[in-house]
């Protein structure tokens, strides 16, 4: 189906440029360091780098796009206007706080705990428990407080420990496939869920019946899978202890109670943005038990998700026709594909205002769309999250996450759930 307005076929255009310029970050970075440290071209190559700049640039393009088209600026601004931009907004403030000294360290003594408990090295024991109970987490404070918790524990006790290239893309995919599914276990954690669950009548038995378990059982076999091929590596990972800094257990149970006020009003950027005020003006009075915050971090993630509805908001004329015309199979995996290229949320959104009434689409649908949401930076809405606190460690190099590296690495773990989200599914198990 042709666009249907000059617009639509712009945004088109700028949105297959974003996609190419993310897979493209890598050649960027080594172009920058062909230059004087310092110089101009230097920093402006590595800008352009920055994949969770991405988006947010080439939607900028678009609307001076618009405003030429237009004629007008103003109405460039109506259109920004009636965005929708929530998500954005919370994935800022979700990660600014899930990132701070108390919280990460209780989900690190949970974790530890759990560990405990395998008769395993130590280093394997945590790996397994954090890749496993980790995103199943996310099904209760949200994908993106998850993602951001289990970033940046993996980030010190391994990426930055010693870890191998080719273990570190391995656990990357692993870690982006199992938050996407993970955070399936209710009705409100993951984003594609949250799309359609209150419109389909969707509640928690119904997601955990369908999606659920076979999240839980996907993420543990694929989690032992990596664990077993590259368990020598594994073990020889140093235990990392901490730093050792008792937090109050009174301090954990306010910034627990500020994450649950955030998540439980997600839906409110007005008030979710006044408890974030409140808190920073708690970290401001407990600044002897914090870390500097993940303020930088976490607005490139907002910003390049704030790109990303922009560029996908004029998409729909030619995502929504294929997304109708496929029967349950082929809307599976064409929702993996699509998702990879696009945002797991923005799929199941429009599937939803199609209209599709079929309970086996629905779920095809969704099903697809969560499998698919470790395959690249931009398949779900918290992976922006941990490539930005990722991106620096040690064990990607002088230029970061590479792309296609992230993509081979999670297509284990994604065969795996689709698996358990559609072979055993459609065999009635």
């Amino acid at each position: 189906m042709p666009p249907h307005t000059p617009e639509q076929l712009l945004a088109t255009v700028l949105f297959a440029l974003a996609v190419i310029h993310t897979f493209s970050v890598k050649i960027f970075a080594k172009w920058a360091s062909k230059h004087p440290e310092g110089s101009v071209k230097e920093n402006l190559l590595h800008f352009l780098a920055e994949a969770e700049v991405v988006f947010g640039l080439w939607a900028a393009a678009l609307f001076a796009g618009l405003a030429a088209l237009s004629g007008s600026i103003p109405n460039a601004i109506e259109h920004i206007e009636k965005l929708n931009f929530t998500e954005p907004k919370f994935v800022f403030v979700v990660m600014v706080v899930a990132a701070t000294r108390p919280v990460v360290k209780l989900a690190e003594c949970m974790i530890s705990a759990a560990a405990r408990l395998l008769p395993l090295n130590p280093s394997t024991a945590f790996y397994l428990s954090a890749l496993v109970l980790g995103p199943l987490l996310g099904s209760f404070i949200t994908e993106p407080a998850a993602m951001t918790l289990l970033a940046m524990v993996l980030k010190r006790r391994y990426f930055d420990n010693g870890m191998r290239p080719l273990l570190a893309y391995a656990t990357l995919g692993l870690l982006f496939v199992n938050v996407s599914i993970g955070g399936t276990m209710t009705h409100f954690a993951a984003p594609p869920v949250l799309m359609v669950a209150a419109k389909w009548d969707w509640d928690m038995a119904y997601m955990f019946t369908h999606f659920g378990w076979r999240a839980a059982a996907s993420c543990l076999v694929s989690t032992l899978l990596v664990a077993l091929v590259f368990r020598h590596q594994l073990a020889a990972i140093p235990v990392d202890k901490g730093d050792g800094e008792k937090v109050p257990a009174l301090l954990t149970l306010i910034h627990l109670a500020f994450l649950g006020l955030v998540v439980g009003f997600a839906h409110h950027p007005d008030i979710f943005f006044g408890v974030f005020m409140l808190f920073l003006g708690l970290v401001v009075a407990t600044r002897e038990y914090q870390e500097e915050l993940k303020i930088r971090e976490a607005l490139l993630v907002g910003f390049f998700l704030a790109g990303l509805v922009v560029l996908g908001s004029l998409q729909n004329w030619w995502l929504q026709p294929l997304i109708v015309s496929l029967d349950p199979q082929s809307l599976f995996y064409g929702s993996i594909g699509l998702t990879a290229i696009t945002d797991n949320a923005a799929i199941t959104y429009l599937g939803a205002a199609a209209g599709i009434t079929d309970e086996l689409q629905r779920y095809a649908l969704v099903a697809g769309a969560v499998t698919g949401g470790g395959l690249t930076i931009i398949a779900n809405a918290p992976n922006p999250a941990g490539a930005g606190i990722l991106n620096s460690s040690k064990a990607f190099g002088s230029y970061g996450i590479n792309p296609l590296g992230l993509l081979l690495g999670a297509l284990v773990p994604t065969g795996i759930a689709i698996c358990f989200f559609w072979v055993f599914y459609s065999l009635g198990y």
